[in-house]
């Protein structure tokens, strides 16, 4: 103990520790700044390649959609059958396809999603359900709605069955689009609070996909959770349900809380209105 009192009050070690310091951190700012060149190239390259890409991908998409050129003629095309198995010309094609379905209807956006699946595109978005990612399942949630793949939405509805906000908000939205009703009933069974930030998200849903067939909401007000009870109350009085206001009469009649027994009351009072 003495020997190393003695040494740290010669003060020897003071230029040496200095210059290692120094040297330290030379190196490490040289490191650094081989990584940030690194990965300003690597981004540079992938916009360069993302271009090049989608010049490709809106050739093949074009003589597809309008002039009839099918998968197996597509397999043919030289192009397509090298970059197909780069995993980011795989994910620059999903993402035009994707883009291109929002702005087609009818026969168009069915040539989409035939060639969605038979691409095999369709496994990555399945694979990114499982994926332990919440962001990565709501993208692969987003994709699959979005191309109307209807075989996933039992997956899809077990994860809105999940805690994380985000992740529900986005499984639920992709439940209604697919399946309507469906993708809620089941909150009925729902132990824990809905929040009013995700009530105001299925709302919007059903309004953004233009759900024809609501038969079910009125289950929602069978449910021992008085958040989806107001949930189906709010469903009801936003889409103007006026089929659904028997089964609004009866919860007024028996409903578990006062506020639950406000709340029908007050969309009878709506429906009332809108007869008068």
């Amino acid at each position: 103990m003495n020997e190393l009192w003695e040494v740290y009050k010669s003060k020897t070690w003071v230029e040496p520790f200095l210059t290692t310091c120094i040297d330290l951190f030379i190196a490490t700012s040289f490191v650094l700044y081989l990584l940030i060149t690194w990965s300003r190239n690597k981004k540079i390259k992938r916009e360069r390649l993302r271009i090049e890409y989608n010049t490709i991908i809106e050739k093949l998409m074009f003589s597809m959609i309008f002039q009839d050129l099918s998968f197996s003629e597509i397999q043919e095309d030289k192009d397509y059958t090298v970059l197909i198995k780069k995993p980011f010309f795989r994910a620059v094609l999903t993402e035009s396809i994707i883009d291109l379905h929002k702005n087609y209807e009818g026969v168009y956006a069915k040539k989409l999603e035939e060639f969605y699946k038979e691409s095999g595109l369709i496994n990555k978005s399945l694979t990114k359900l499982k994926n332990l990612k919440w962001e990565v399942k709501c993208k692969g949630i987003t994709e699959l709605a979005e191309m109307n793949v209807t075989d996933a939405f039992e997956s899809i509805l077990n994860v809105s069955k999940g805690r994380n906000k985000t992740l529900k908000i986005t499984a639920l939205n992709a439940c209604i689009k697919l399946a309507g009703t469906k993708g809620i009933v089941h909150l009925t069974e729902h132990p824990y609070p809905i929040d009013d930030w995700t009530q105001i998200n299925i709302i919007n849903a059903f309004k953004k996909h233009d759900i024809g067939d609501t038969k079910g909401v009125e289950l929602l007000l069978e449910s021992q959770n008085t958040t989806v009870i107001a949930l189906g109350l709010k469903l009801i009085k936003e889409l103007k349900l006026s089929q659904k206001v028997p089964y609004v009469a009866q919860l007024a009649a028996k409903a578990p809380n006062t506020f639950i027994q406000y709340e029908a009351q007050n969309v009878l009072q709506v429906f009332n209105s809108l007869t008068l």
